[in-house]
């Protein structure tokens, strides 16, 4: 049996924003954000300083709480931005009469940033066993802070980027042409989002290994970076712009270690 074809009629904007599944999601990254305000306002706290090993030598609670930490900021992070995704998706279902699916496709989502949480607790112990990052996962490298701003730079004009925005920018497009059917189809339909979403983001993503995760104002400056780029009507132009400032930028650190 072929998957049914979603009925791209919808209802109106204010409904859809106004529907607990939007409430949710909003409460959701507000949550994490109030979370990461709370570590990085009280990092004398227990729970905090797990977040904080001094060492290389992690014991499994630290794992879990840097973890668990990189999990809710990317959460905060991306869950605006995927909104325009999800209030799409959202309608469709409700036009087929399958409002149930919307969950399962949240969930995909997050399980592809939770994964890349993951791989970047590893990458955290890797950078602050060899001493070029410090426990608040500030850069303490020029070498690592150079490359990391280059590497991003260059990935905004790279065409896996430009794939992943476009299909990030156009949520009509991305549903209609991935749709499947069940429940576990919106769980696939979810992963796809979630990967090309991951694609688009992943390099901006890792510059919180320059200015760190207890830098509220980095964390926010790197969200509203990625808001622009998926939502704004000129956000394509403005990611080239971005990727010029970025490259720029680790050029002009790597240009002061060689002089």
């Amino acid at each position: 049996m072929t998957a049914r074809t979603p009925d791209q009629s919808a209802p109106s904007a204010p409904t859809l924003w106004s529907s607990k599944p939007v409430a949710w999601l909003l409460a959701l990254s507000l949550i994490g954000w109030g979370l990461l305000a709370w570590i990085a306002f009280d990092m004398g706290h227990p729970v905090a300083q797990l977040t904080m090993p001094m060492s290389s030598a992690w014991h499994w609670d630290n794992l879990l709480a840097v973890w668990c930490m990189w999990a809710v900021m990317m959460a905060a992070m991306m869950l605006p931005s995927a909104l325009p995704m999800v209030l799409s998706f959202l309608a469709l279902c409700r036009r087929n009469g399958e409002t149930a699916r919307s969950r399962s496709f949240v969930v995909a989502y997050l399980l592809v940033w939770f994964v890349f949480s993951l791989v970047a607790t590893g990458l955290q112990w890797v950078l602050q066993a060899a001493g070029w990052v410090n426990p608040m996962i500030v850069s303490t490298s020029a070498t690592l802070t150079g490359v990391l701003l280059l590497v991003a730079g260059v990935y905004q004009f790279s065409p896996l980027k430009r794939i992943c925005l476009a299909n990030c920018r156009t949520p009509m497009g991305f549903l209609i042409g991935e749709w499947r059917g069940g429940t576990s189809g919106a769980f696939m339909m979810g992963l796809r989002h979630g990967l090309f979403c991951l694609g688009c983001c992943w390099a901006l993503m890792a510059l919180l290994f320059v200015g760190g995760v207890m830098n509220l104002a980095w964390i926010a400056a790197l969200s509203i970076a990625v808001a622009i780029e998926k939502l704004m009507p000129q956000g394509q132009r403005l990611a080239a712009l971005l990727g010029l400032g970025l490259i720029a930028a680790g050029l002009q650190r790597l240009y002061s270690l060689a002089g």
